[in-house]
């Protein structure tokens, strides 16, 4: 068994750092045997290396090895791509076809950023992984395939599984081992190793001489986040290489490359929406309906529990909750002293004739005559009813299904109420 050190100089992956280190180890253990492999990762931090020293250190070096990049396929044509097709199976399709599953038989298929693929070939997918079986598309005749499966994915496979974007039991068969690369950041100590390894390539390629980095734009690469990890690196490091003149970049320099360089943060912005937010005047007037519904039933409710027990105290224990969201916080002595609170509970101060001494009664014990005058407020909330359902039936022209839905209520509730009123 090859080296961790003798492997990363035969496939040209440079750094130090120990989960590297750790990731290319996991790569040669797992090499020798045949099951699926789910490297994960971050776009950009080289994820396509591991399937390749897979695939060389294994029994099946000498066969085939296609590399497939499942986000650049059109869904409609995808499974023709993996599967193979019949002459005939669509518009387009000549001849028969063979697909990667059959064309890499004895060999390795790596597919690269696989949470971006269809259900429906998921399934297919998945059908390969635990039989080696497959259909063409448009034959009904099944075919064997040996192939092993090198999967790769920059997505969060469990949001992507809990959004049923991806089936949980292609997953795991996918996942029997998961190596996971860890992101440029996390190695700090492998990116001015990276960095000077580019530019000495570019420098060769394009027949110019290295450039070097000062104290201060090396301090600067280490700062950066490097969100595009390794590819980003690449791209600095060659825009740098073509056109600077002075081929001694200095920290200014290096930070005019650097994209929002003077803020390493990432901004979060909430895609959430509160339901408390309004999208139209039209969900604010329902909500305003509603409200005003709601708030007349309470005002029912309690009206009859005083009606049914007058001056009882029970009421107010019993519907402290209701009374605290009608009236609010105000206190009982509130009650006693102002008039207003008096006219919104529509209970006249008693005569002078009035043979009830109410000179030590608390507020809740005016309720006594409540039933004098529960019959009023009870006429007016009727009114207030009546209006609100002309109004609603007015404006959706009689129909009474739309009216009801405004309202909050249903359509055989309105109808009922239509007939009370003879409206």
């Amino acid at each position: 068994m090859e080296s961790v050190q003798a492997i990363k100089q035969r496939f040209g992956i440079i750094g130090n750092n120990q989960k590297l280190n750790r990731a290319i180890e996991k790569a040669i253990q797992v090499a020798p045997t045949d099951i699926s492999v789910l490297v994960t990762g971050e776009s950009g931090v080289g994820k396509e290396s591991i399937p390749k020293i897979i695939h060389q250190l294994s029994h099946r070096k000498h066969g085939k090895y296609i590399a497939v990049n499942c986000g650049a396929i059109p869904e409609g044509t995808i499974d023709s791509e993996l599967f193979g097709h019949e002459k005939g199976a669509f518009t387009g399709a000549t001849q028969t076809r063979s697909g990667y599953f059959e064309v890499a038989d004895g060999g390795t298929i790596f597919l690269d950023e696989v949470g971006e693929l269809p259900l429906t070939t998921q399934v297919r997918l998945l059908r390969v992984l635990e039989n080696g079986e497959f259909l063409k598309v448009g034959s009904s005749q099944v075919q064997k395939t040996n192939v092993r499966i090198v999967a790769a994915t920059n997505v969060n496979m469990f949001e992507a599984i809990k959004k049923e974007k991806f089936r949980e039991d292609l997953y795991y068969r996918l996942s029997t081992v998961e190596i996971h690369l860890p992101p440029l950041r996390d190695r700090s100590e492998d990116i001015h190793l990276l960095f000077r390894k580019f530019a000495s390539d570019f420098a060769l390629k394009y027949k110019m001489p290295t450039i070097k980095l000062t104290d201060e734009a090396t301090l600067e690469l280490l700062k950066f986040r490097w969100s595009g990890n390794i590819r980003q690196l690449r791209n600095v490091a060659e825009q740098i290489s073509v056109l600077e003149e002075n081929r001694t970049i200095t920290g200014q320099t290096i930070r005019g490359y650097l994209p929002n360089a003077t803020s390493n943060l990432p901004a979060v912005i909430s895609n959430t929406k509160s339901e408390s937010d309004f999208s139209s005047e039209r969900e604010i007037l329902y909500k305003v309906l509603f409200d005003m519904k709601a708030d007349l039933s309470d005002l029912k409710k309690l009206t009859a529990e005083l009606m049914k027990h007058g001056n009882d105290k029970d009421v107010q224990k019993n519907n402290e909750g209701l009374i605290q969201k009608i009236y609010g916080n105000e206190s009982d002595a509130e009650y006693d002293d102002t008039e207003d609170d008096l006219e919104i509970l529509s209970i006249p101060e008693p005569s002078s004739t009035s043979l009830v001494d109410t000179s030590n009664m608390s507020a809740l014990d005016k309720y006594h005559f409540a039933e004098e005058i529960q019959e009023e407020e009870t006429l007016s909330l009727q009114d207030k009813e009546l209006e609100l359902i002309k109004k609603s039936l007015e404006r959706h022209q009689g129909k009474r299904k739309l009216a009801a839905a405004e309202l909050g209520i249903s359509e055989r509730t309105l109808y009922r109420k239509i007939k009370q009123y003879d409206l």
